[in-house]
């Protein structure tokens, strides 16, 4: 367990100081191109934020091309800041290519961090494996010449008894549609009757079947 922190603190301690070289490194690039106050300072998060988005598009293991075209353009310019800054360019006197390359580096910046979040990262479909091919469906066997014996159709169900209507249904059904046609003049009809009763309509069919 302590060896795994001692290694850990170890990797932790050597990106610091390394991050913050290649940081100071840029930073002094850019104040000596010609950018100086914040903007010296936006150059380093900007080259080191497109890095580590090339990095996780090539952990996804989507669009890996794209990924590694902008790494090594974000290594080259981390890279290039280091060795620039080492003794081999005069910051005093910086040439007029490195000025222009300088300048133009956050529209690269934009393009390749726009690239990178709005590529397509979903994995195309996984094509079938040539040993894995569907295998043809095999041939259906040949019909046998015999014909089948006619099976016995099956007799239908019986339909269900219609129920027997209460002769004291009946007796108050009748009164009910005497009591209409004396009102209205007319029968009754049955959606009335069954309305009048509260029955079904089977049920009431039924009943004024009986009363006709």
């Amino acid at each position: 367990m302590r060896r795994s922190l001692a290694r850990v603190d170890a990797v932790l301690v050597q990106a610091v100081i390394a991050g913050a070289l290649s940081f100071a490194h840029l930073h002094d690039l850019a104040a000596a191109a010609g950018q100086h106050g914040w903007k010296a300072w936006a150059y380093p998060i900007s080259v080191d934020l497109l890095m580590v988005a090339a990095w996780r598009r090539l952990r996804s293991g989507h669009a890996t091309t794209a990924g590694w075209c902008w790494f090594v353009i974000a290594l080259a310019a981390s890279l290039g800041a280091n060795v620039a800054t080492a003794g081999l360019l005069d910051l005093d006197d910086v040439p007029a290519w490195l000025r222009i390359l300088v300048a133009g580096w956050p529209a690269v910046a934009f393009l390749g961090g726009t690239l990178l979040a709005h590529s397509p990262s979903t994995a195309a479909p996984d094509e079938p494996d040539e040993n894995t091919a569907e295998l043809p469906a095999a041939a259906d066997p040949a019909p046998d010449p015999t014909p089948e014996p006619a099976r016995p159709a099956a007799p239908a169900p019986a339909l269900p008894a219609a129920p027997a209507v209460p002769a004291a249904l009946v007796e108050h059904a009748r009164k009910v549609a005497d009591a209409h046609r004396a009102r209205t003049g007319t029968p009754i009809d049955t959606d009335t009757l069954r309305t009048r009763l509260g029955v079904p309509p089977a049920l009431a069919d039924q009943i004024a079947a009986q009363l006709t």
